[in-house]
């Protein structure tokens, strides 16, 4: 009897997916794939939300590589949840859509998406799979109110720190609040370059390489977590550096240019190797998340 209710419920937990759980997902495709197209051409291809498709690349690798270990736990709930469920989150979807606030709409379709997907699977699937699908929520760039109103101590401190290096060194530089005078070009700190932007991405994908490497290192995990806003900063801050140089030697055209673009996207790159340098010296100078000998090497 015991072998049987085993084999009974080997055989519930590997179930194959029926025609409702097909239509609910051909369902969620056509509602999704029109928002994601314009997240795509409204977010994801600025600078503000150009992490965006490296994460959702990512996320999505993370829970197909996972999917064998947690199939197990498939349990579809009740019809009465699966209803309360959708009915929660579609007229959210819908209103997003008619607000138009591009933001929201990603944050209500990605809501919807894990809604079809508990109806699919059930709770202790989304439970196995948190780190993948909280990871995924990174995807979506917060609103611009929200991103103008955490950014402006940041970039004003980034500021008035770039003026006061500068005129260390002699540069006829000047400003008050996000406005730089240097020379005869007038420069603005736009959001882009404050450091927020670069926190979002930057912790999203420190938390996919703390994911992948320390996965059972708590004390690791928290504290590469701590170098992520400082690192941020630190490289936004030579990113402004840099823009400030460039339109005092060769023009604000010049700055404003592609070598705005490259610029960032050099910063961003120096962060993530930040990271990993201290990654590698928490490991060299204090054994932070170094493996524990073996019992034969330690006699």
């Amino acid at each position: 009897m015991h072998g049987a209710a085993a084999e009974v419920g080997a055989d519930s937990s590997s179930r194959s997916f029926g025609a409702a759980d097909i239509a609910l997902v051909v369902g969620l495709l056509a509602l999704v794939i029109p928002t994601l197209i314009v997240i795509g051409k409204s977010t994801w291809s600025s600078e503000q939300g150009a992490h965006g498709p490296i994460i959702l690349a990512t996320g999505l690798w993370l829970l197909v590589h996972k999917w064998p270990e947690v199939r197990h736990l498939v349990r579809p709930p009740s019809t009465s949840a699966v209803v309360i469920t959708l009915l929660l989150t579609v007229p959210l979807y819908f209103l997003t859509r008619v607000i138009q606030i591009v933001e929201l709409e990603g944050y209500a379709m990605y809501l919807l998406a894990l809604a079809a997907f508990y109806s699919i699977v059930g709770w202790k699937v989304l439970k196995a799979l948190a780190f993948p699908l909280v990871y995924l929520f990174f995807a979506f760039p917060p609103p611009e109110t929200l991103i103008y109103t955490l950014t402006l101590p940041i970039k004003v401190a980034i500021t008035q720190g770039s003026i006061g290096l500068l005129q260390l060194f002699g540069f006829p530089i000047g400003g008050t609040g996000v406005m730089i005078q240097i020379g005869q070009y007038q420069l603005l700190v736009a959001a882009a370059c404050s450091g927020l932007n670069s926190i979002v991405s930057l912790s999203a994908l420190t938390l996919f390489y703390i994911y992948i490497m320390h996965q059972n290192e708590p004390r690791k995990q928290f504290i590469l977590l701590l170098f992520v806003l400082p690192v941020a900063i630190a490289a936004n801050f030579l990113r402004v550096l840099i823009l400030i140089l460039l339109t005092y030697w060769a023009g604000e055209a010049a700055a404003q240019s592609f070598l705005h673009d490259m610029a960032g996207i050099t910063m961003f790159v120096l962060a993530l190797m930040l990271i990993f340098a201290v990654d590698l010296a928490l490991t060299k100078l204090f054994g932070v998340g170094r493996p524990p000998r073996m019992a034969d090497e330690a006699s």
